[in-house]
């Protein structure tokens, strides 16, 4: 796996749950939100002391252009896929079905689960074994 540019969240399911919380609060329900957006969200997410996890944020509730826009205008070298794949890493549908409940509470539109990356991620995970 490779170096991400910060650490990831304790928590990836009460991360997604509170970020996209105060997306749907501040923004209303969308399919993608624009990284500037999902900044300002975790800057209110008060996760700790200073800590910035908006660059997960973005691998989950942006689109794959404007992650990659972001990131190429800040300089960062982050991979939407492989970051996408962390963070739902162990929410299979088994744990989503205890993430969801929590989710549609704040009426969240589940469509930037965008789980062609994700499978597209684990398949070229799985054929570096076999190259």
């Amino acid at each position: 796996m490779s170096e991400f540019c910060t650490p990831l969240p304790e928590d990836r399911k009460k991360y997604i749950k509170d970020l996209g919380s105060i997306l749907v609060d501040d923004y209303g329900k969308k399919d993608f939100y624009k990284p500037e957006e999902i900044k300002k969200a975790d800057q209110k997410a008060s996760w700790g002391s200073g800590s910035d996890y908006s660059c997960w944020g973005m691998s989950v509730f942006s689109s794959h252009e404007d992650f990659d826009a972001y990131h190429k205008a800040s300089g960062e070298i982050c991979d939407y896929a492989e970051m996408k794949q962390t963070m739902l890493d162990g929410i299979s549908s088994e744990g989503l079905n205890f993430v969801l409940p929590e989710l549609s509470d704040a009426e969240i539109d589940l469509s930037w689960l965008d789980l062609g990356d994700v499978f597209q991620a684990v398949g070229e995970f799985f054929s570096s074994f076999l190259d």
